[in-house]
């Protein structure tokens, strides 16, 4: 198999694993409430997808590390969102 087949199925499997996480987010912001999200599950989600980002740089493998930038920059947006739209004043705006 060539490095442009692998590189290609790498860039697609990050993209499509990224992708996923739009949605939750997209819904986050429309209803103002991350009360059914786990804050638990997203930092400890976070916590991975930075640890595959620093492999994919010490491993210099560009399809992990342009999907784990962009899945944790999505992550970190939903915990954000979550704790925003947690607030009494953020409560009251939405109600």
């Amino acid at each position: 198999m060539s490095q442009g087949f692998v590189d290609l199925l790498g860039l697609a499997a990050g993209a499509l694993t990224t992708i996923a996480f739009v949605p939750q987010l997209r819904k986050i912001r429309a209803t103002r409430s991350g009360r059914d999200v786990s804050m638990r599950t997203f930092l400890i989600f976070s916590t991975g997808v930075a640890l595959w980002l620093a492999y994919g740089l010490l491993i210099r493998s560009l399809p992990i590390v342009l999907a784990n930038v962009v899945t944790l920059l999505l992550a970190l947006a939903i915990i954000v969102l979550k704790i925003r739209y947690a607030s009494p004043r953020a409560q009251r705006r939405a109600g």
